[in-house]
């Protein structure tokens, strides 16, 4: 006999929305990707980050390889000289919003919403010397959820309303993306999801008003 296997089906993982289209969104499936009703999504919110010397320093040492970290947010990251020392020094580390992120250690890599190493020069920094890490906006569009990336899709925003096979170009969707109650057996993560990561991006999908059921 012959076994058939009942796929997902459009808007299956739905218990409640709210009135008209509030709980929709069309957006952008970012390509390379073939996904099923009640897919859990993430936004690709930051792209690259570049960092640069503020022009005046004293202290010739320059900023390495830069990278955004997995909590990286879009804008400009500002590393300041609070203790200079020889062949050294220590730098504040401040986001965007100009909140303290911590500090880093000349010659150390710094690993937080940006990641980056400072490297000593054949003059001193002192007090004052800045550099700019840049983390630029991302494409807004949407990907698998997954914890492991740090493109801002690490965080799990909407939910897939129907099948989009993506896997040659970006297309438009609809994701349920505020004010519904889902049915958690009927939502689809990523390969390999364990349960600590999918009770995170539940958790995540919980701030903006998504309740898994």
């Amino acid at each position: 006999m012959t076994v058939l296997t009942e796929g997902q089906h459009t808007g299956e993982f739905l218990v409640t929305e709210a009135n008209g289209s509030l709980s929709r969104e069309t957006v952008t499936v970012l390509s390379g990707q073939n996904l099923k009703p009640g897919h859990v999504l993430g936004k690709v919110a930051v792209g690259t980050a570049t960092g640069a010397a503020v022009s005046g320093n004293t202290g010739n040492g320059a900023i390495g390889t830069v990278s955004a970290g997995a909590t990286a947010k879009a804008g400009v990251y500002t590393a300041t000289c609070i203790e200079p020392a020889a062949n050294g020094g220590t730098f504040t580390v401040e986001d965007p919003d100009g909140v303290n992120v911590g500090t880093a250690a000349v010659g150390s890599a710094f690993t937080g919403p940006v990641v980056f190493t400072i490297a000593d020069g054949a003059t001193d920094f002192v007090a004052g010397d800045r550099f700019t890490i840049t983390v630029a906006a991302g494409s807004g569009k949407y990907k698998e959820y997954n914890p492991a990336n740090t493109d801002g899709s690490q965080t799990a925003v909407a939910i897939l309303h129907a099948a989009i096979d993506a896997t040659a170009a970006d297309t438009e969707g609809v994701v349920i993306a505020r004010h519904a109650e889902v049915n958690a057996a009927e939502l689809v993560w990523f390969s390999g999801a364990d349960a600590n990561q999918k009770s995170a991006g539940l958790a995540q999908l919980k701030n903006h008003d998504i309740v898994a059921r």
